[in-house]
């Protein structure tokens, strides 16, 4: 199942695609919308399965037709996760990590599938940072690595787009990972069902202008999915909701020479194999 958060005609709406089916959904003040689909995790596995009913009994959407809003629009957190690849450790001049590097976005720098990636005017190092998501269904603290994935109830990509001279100004992560409108999340979220146990074994490919610039298995993971919901659970209560950013591979354009910093009119593709394609635009400010 997917899950996806629209806004048409000002008006903000939920929809939900069986596998390969066609997307359908109702408007949130439609008095048979289950609500957001943060409201449906917070029911659990019923009330995910209660709300694709009713989304399923509404009208047609045509994705493509209507501005995709991030799928979960306002997360209780955002937690990201550093050089998650041998790799990128590698070229960005770190070892590989023992424990996972974690780092937090804000809201407030999310936008969905479609809309633009806006270039700030204090820095043109805009980079891309292809990644897959762990979206947390079910909450808990100091979870056990065997139990850790029935904890996830689905997985969407994210391009953790960072402005890198702001982000190496300090030795914390956190300015240049939270400009407004660098965050891509999306398209929809799909439930854990359809995918491979923790996303294993499946291609992330990250493309600018249609140029290959990041390909990675997840495999190659250092820390997988259910390392980080255990390790992560250990520090602090995971709520449904949540949502881990779980890291980049190689490619990235910083440690590229020179550089290759995203600009405006660029157009940027994260693709997970099994999932599906986010696509951004770059503007600036």
């Amino acid at each position: 199942m997917r899950f996806a958060c629209f806004k048409q005609n000002g008006r903000d709406g939920l929809a939900a695609a069986e596998a390969n089916g066609p997307f359908r959904g109702r408007y949130v003040d439609d008095e048979k919308c289950p609500g957001d689909l943060l409201e449906c995790l917070a029911d659990g596995h019923v009330g995910l399965a209660e709300a694709a009913r009713r989304l399923l009994s509404g009208h047609d959407i045509d994705l493509d037709a209507v501005e995709l809003l991030p799928p979960l629009p306002l997360p209780g957190k955002i937690i990201c996760i550093g050089l998650n690849y041998a790799e990128h450790s590698a070229e960005s001049g770190f070892e590989v990590p023992s424990y996972p590097a974690v780092f937090s976005r804000f809201p407030s720098s999310l936008i969905g599938h479609g809309s633009p990636i806006v270039r700030p005017r204090v820095s043109h190092q805009l980079d891309y940072e292809g990644e897959f998501v762990a979206v947390i269904g079910r909450g808990g603290r100091d979870i056990p690595k065997e139990a850790a994935l029935d904890h996830v109830v689905g997985y969407s990509l994210f391009n953790d787009a960072s402005i890198r001279d702001y982000q190496l100004r300090t030795t914390q992560w956190t300015l240049g990972k939270n400009f407004d409108r660098t965050g891509a999340f999306g398209p929809y979220v799909m439930t854990a069902d359809e995918l491979p146990p923790g996303c294993a074994g499946l291609r992330l490919q990250t493309r600018l202008n249609g140029q290959i610039v990041q390909d990675a298995s997840t495999d190659d993971l250092i820390f997988d999915v259910a390392t980080l919901v255990s390790s992560l659970s250990e520090a602090f209560t995971l709520a449904p909701g949540d949502i881990i950013v779980t890291g980049t591979p190689s490619g990235v354009g910083l440690a590229r020479k020179p550089p290759l910093w995203m600009k405006p009119g660029d157009i940027c593709e994260v693709e997970l194999e099994g999932f599906g394609v986010l696509r951004n635009s770059v503007v600036d400010e």
